[in-house]
């Protein structure tokens, strides 16, 4: 008997799966797995294309390897730990925001009803369901735990930077020999850099939330956004007036895709004789 009703429990489950699963639309499938597509599909194009083009993560790679070069030079580093923590706290913010906003929509999902309701009153939006409805939220919180952990682990990585920072040779410190100081300004750019790249797929997260939004209008309208995203994802990491600024300091543009230990050694070499000259 106790088998029977287990039975019986288990396929009233699948039934109300299957039921679920066919009250939203294969448009809206569709849509979703064109957001997949284009997320991860970007990602992978951003990270090959700035190998070989210049882009905001290559050539901030070269600012920090010349940060940390010039902090080795530096007895007072006040200034550089403040910088650091100036930009913990930038992710720490979003971190927050994370959290406060996946508890707001867990309390969406308790009140869809009254969201259709909204959403109906809206003349150029599309009738939905409420397992639609209910799919739409649930895939708004999991973007948004993503760029939490995305967000910590970026903060994390920062703390990782700030260790680097304080144990960083002193200038006048004898026993520490010039490899030694080159791999500390080039290791700590790296984990700057890797902070920094968890950092921008926590953007990049948002960025594809707000594309989320136009798919509770409808499926069109999502998947026209998500192409807007990328199109402004594109320009401001490829095409940018920021990037053009930053290539043109200290003539950054034309040492993107050195070697790390080469180009520490060409910019410290091009400090000596800038020294000397003087």
């Amino acid at each position: 008997m106790a088998g029977t009703d287990s039975l019986s429990y288990t396929q009233q489950h699948l039934l109300l799966s299957c039921t679920m699963f066919l009250n939203i639309s294969y448009l809206d499938w569709i849509s979703l797995g064109w957001l997949l597509l284009c997320w991860i599909g970007y990602a992978m194009f951003a990270k090959r294309q700035a190998k070989s083009v210049a882009s905001l993560s290559s050539v901030l790679h070269v600012h920090r390897i010349n940060w940390m070069r010039r902090l080795l030079n530096r007895e007072v580093r006040v200034g550089d730990a403040a910088l650091l923590a100036s930009l913990e706290r930038n992710v720490n913010f979003f971190a927050n925001s994370c959290v406060l906003i996946v508890a707001g929509l867990l309390a969406a999902l308790s009140a869809t009803a009254e969201i259709q309701t909204v959403l109906d009153r809206i003349s150029f939006a599309d009738s939905i369901s409420a397992s639609a409805l209910e799919l739409k939220i649930a895939t708004l919180i999991v973007i948004y735990v993503y760029a939490f952990f995305t967000f910590t682990g970026s903060m994390r990585q920062f703390g990782f930077a700030a260790v680097l920072m304080g144990a960083m040779p002193m200038p006048d410190e004898k026993d520490v020999t010039a490899q030694e100081r080159r791999s500390a300004a080039i290791y700590s750019a790296k984990v700057i850099d890797q902070a920094s790249h968890s950092y921008n797929y926590g953007l990049r997260a948002f960025y594809f939330s707000l594309a989320v939004v136009a798919w509770f209008i409808g499926p069109l309208w999502f998947v026209a956004a998500i192409t807007i995203v990328i199109g402004i994802l594109y320009e401001r990491e490829f095409l940018s007036k920021s990037l053009k600024a930053l290539k043109e300091v200290e003539s950054v543009g034309d040492k993107l895709f050195e070697d790390d230990k080469e180009l520490y050694q060409r910019t410290l070499l091009k400090t000596d004789k800038d020294g000397k000259a003087k």
